[in-house]
């Protein structure tokens, strides 16, 4: 078997980096592990690829916050001759917001993979929570080295048992000495040693160790406390010394400043072996429960050591049926009571080191390695075979339920609240028309779909909010405080299309004719302003809602001049702009880009204009050519938008830009009955699910609202009304695409990935 490993490697110094090598030993153990063909894919913190000298074995390095290394570690492990990987994960090493970065690699992975978590947080943030949610979809096995973990994992993240392999923290396979040097020492001879291993800092809390020995001195003067290791890499770039020189000084204070000795090395494992069979106590007095997993209280237990331990999770299960004992964090008192007893009875400390000794057999590299080896046999053999039959492009089945509870939150009885602070309203912004124009087009969606109830509730709120808001002379102011004053003379052209989209969709899907005429009303008085419009994304809009008004009155000659006329700014537009390899309306992409080839499609469907759809479809090949990358939608980015023949600046991705892509997608579906564009829109749609460039859903689950905007290394966490409803407006168009498609369940899938 050939394993890629995807870790922190020496020489940074952590307990991850030293589990991820020993884990190579272990598995070196097996027959069946081909150490000459497996390699290590290591994490490097700087952009410095000659910061570390790495060992021959590291085959492929990523820069930690270099995304396009994750994806090329993908690339490299796929091309190989692995069978299988191994990724080891801590939050801090991979890149991105709480090493969001990771799941660009494991979402272009080809080959299976087991994942090993080394902290399972009980209490994880929006963007944690989901990183292990997706690790774990695409994970053959999600491996965890306690009990704890395993039970927060099925509580916290949803995550089926069934997913999970409990493989405890391995420890060498090494036999106590007959003569152990070290007790010959200075430092051990004729001392009973309380010892401490690992790296320095100050959450391992060693002043109570410290605390406690004036009083386990005073009964046993040969006592000597030994801290074997060096400062932790972070503590010393930022406070040096300073907590061991802490220790120092408190160890002096309390007058125990010759029974406590500072190692400050690392040392091999025998060595360290040697330390932890030769000690007569091993103390972790860590300050916290929240410890999932200890690599040192694993080796100690392993050694057949006698441990005294704080009640962080990982002790209370290593050393629970009197394999150790248990003092409360920080109660110096109660170690102190706890060593002088085991010093003053023998019988109880030879029995607490002969169970340890026992669990720790089952501990060893051989049968953890073996454990390991066949977790990953397992993940190789259930590769999943590719399917004869073609699938639906849309599973139904898959997508969240519709739930408008955050639009009903975000909804008063003025209208819809223009931002949120993550998921609650921000009352201080107010209102604006283009919100509430969208939101009324997706309460007639949701009622269309399935007479949904709390939308029809809703209807009259935003078309009341949108007949508020217009003018005598029929146009319409956008901003509207909280207190329901006008903040605007009149609104921008962009917020009049939009609105005007929403009136003739309203005309064209009106729950009744109540609806209808209202709706009517408001956009005939509208109409004067059409021929003052002079950007071409406002003329858009404005053409997709006297689209969707002639599909109600199509024998209005007045309205057919008009989306004639508004068309042919389009077409001008593209004509003056079009050049070899640059099939667009205007010399850069900004915003929006989607809505000018879908109103020239529907400009189209209500005219046959082949003019119009030739250019739309043009344009749309050209959105497709640089759009499309991996698999998922990249939409032009607001950071700078995309200048004539340049690059998509990719992010900040918003959701507007998706729910235009959508539409487009289903509209020229809609007109041309080709697959291509059903899984175009899929695709573009999954991108609020977490098809995209970071892997991470903006839909949140919880509150069911959506995230602001994709950023490089996160997404933006609030969750205004424009994103929310750019959600749900594609959500229903894409239920809207899945009741057509088995009419075109014989045509060919279309790869996202050649799009281009």
């Amino acid at each position: 078997m050939k394993i890629a490993y995807i870790s922190t490697y020496p020489p940074r110094e952590c307990g991850l980096a030293t589990f991820n090598q020993n884990l190579v030993n272990a598995l070196a153990l097996n027959t069946a592990y081909e150490a000459d063909k497996s390699f290590i894919v290591a994490m490097n913190e700087s952009d410095d690829l000659n910061e570390h000298q790495y060992p021959q074995e590291v085959k492929f390095v990523i820069r930690q916050q270099n995304q396009h290394d994750y994806l090329e570690a993908a690339n490299f492990i796929n091309n190989s001759e692995v069978d299988a990987c191994i990724i080891e994960h801590e939050f801090g090493i991979f890149g991105g917001e709480s090493g969001v970065f990771l799941l660009s690699l494991i979402n272009n992975l080809k080959k299976p993979f087991i994942t090993v978590l080394h902290t399972v947080l009980k209490e994880p943030n929006f963007m944690q929570q989901t990183i292990i949610k997706e690790i774990a979809a695409k994970a053959a096995k999600i491996v965890v080295m306690s009990k704890k973990a395993v039970l927060f994992l099925t509580s916290i993240y949803q995550i089926p048992s069934t997913h999970i392999q409990l493989i405890e923290h391995g420890v060498p396979d090494l036999e106590p000495s007959v003569d152990n040097e070290l007790l010959q020492t200075d430092l051990f001879k004729g001392r009973k040693v309380l010892f401490t291993f690992g790296l320095i800092s100050r959450n391992k809390g060693l002043e109570t160790v410290v605390k406690a020995l004036p009083s386990i001195v005073k009964k046993r003067p040969e006592v000597l406390y030994v801290i074997l290791g060096n400062t932790h890499p972070g503590v010393v770039k930022h406070n040096g010394e300073e907590y061991r020189d802490s220790l120092k000084y408190l160890a002096k204070k309390l007058g125990v400043e010759n029974n406590i000795a500072f190692v400050n090395k690392f040392v091999s494992e025998s060595e360290l072996h040697q330390y932890l069979t030769a000690c007569y106590l091993y103390i972790t007095p860590y300050l916290n429960e929240a410890q999932i997993t200890s690599g040192t209280l694993s080796y100690a237990v392993g050694a057949g050591a006698a441990v005294i331990s704080t009640p962080y999770w990982h002790a209370q299960e290593l050393l629970a049926d009197d394999r150790g004992k248990i003092f409360d964090f920080k109660n110096d008192e109660q170690l102190a009571t706890i060593v002088n007893d085991l010093l003053e009875n023998e019988q109880n400390h030879i029995k607490l080191k002969e169970n340890a000794y026992r669990y720790g057999l089952k501990l060893r590299w051989p049968e953890i390695g073996n454990t390991y080896i066949n977790t990953l046999n397992e993940a190789i053999s259930s590769v999943s075979k590719p399917k004869r039959e073609i699938p639906p492009i849309i599973d139904v089945e898959r997508m969240p339920a519709l739930n408008l509870s955050h639009i009903e939150l975000l909804t008063d009885d003025t209208g819809i609240i223009q931002h949120a602070k993550f998921g609650i309203p921000n009352l201080k912004e107010g209102y604006c028309i283009d919100d509430n124009a969208r939101a009324l087009i997706l309460v007639l969606l949701a009622y269309e779909q399935d007479k949904n109830k709390k939308a029809l509730k809703l209807m009259p709120v935003y078309l009341s909010f949108i007949q508020y808001m217009q003018l005598e002379d029929g146009n319409f102011r956008n901003f509207l405080s909280f207190n329901r004053n006008y903040l605007d003379e009149v609104g921008s052209e962009d917020s009049f299309g939009r609105t005007v989209w929403s009136l003739g969709y309203l005309i064209c899907a009106a729950p009744n004719n109540s609806y209808r005429e209202f709706g009517r009303e408001l956009f005939s008085n509208s109409v004067r302003h059409f021929k003052d419009l002079k950007y071409i994304r406002s003329i858009a809009n404005t053409i997709i809602g006297v689209s969707y008004y002639l599909k109600a009155h199509d024998g209005d000659e007045l309205l057919i001049e008009e989306i004639n006329r508004l068309s042919a700014v389009l077409v001008d537009a593209y004509r003056k702009n079009k050049e070899d390899k640059w099939h667009w309306f205007e010399d850069i992409l900004t915003y929006d880009n989607a809505i000018l080839p879908l109103a020239l499609l529907s400009h189209y469907e209500v005219t046959g204009n082949l003019e119009s759809l030739e250019i739309a479809m043009e344009s749309i090949e050209f959105l497709n050519s640089f759009s499309f990358e991996n698999g998922y939608l990249n939409p032009v980015g607001n950071a700078g938008w995309m200048k004539k023949h340049g690059k998509n600046p990719v992010y900040d991705q918003q959701a507007l830009e998706t729910m235009a892509m959508v539409l487009l997608y289903h509209k020229a579906f809609e007109i041309t009955r080709d697959n291509k564009y059903l899984n175009l829109m899929h695709i573009s749609y999954e991108w609020f699910l977490g098809r995209n460039s970071l892997h991470i859903p903006l839909y949140d689950f919880e509150t069911h609202g959506c995230a602001d905007g994709l950023q490089f290394n996160s997404v933006n966490r609030n969750q205004g009304a424009e994103s929310t409803l750019a959600y749900f407006i594609s959500h229903l168009t894409v239920l809207k695409a899945a009741e057509i498609e088995f009419q075109t369940l014989s045509s060919p899938l279309v790869d996202a990935e050649k799009v281009c």
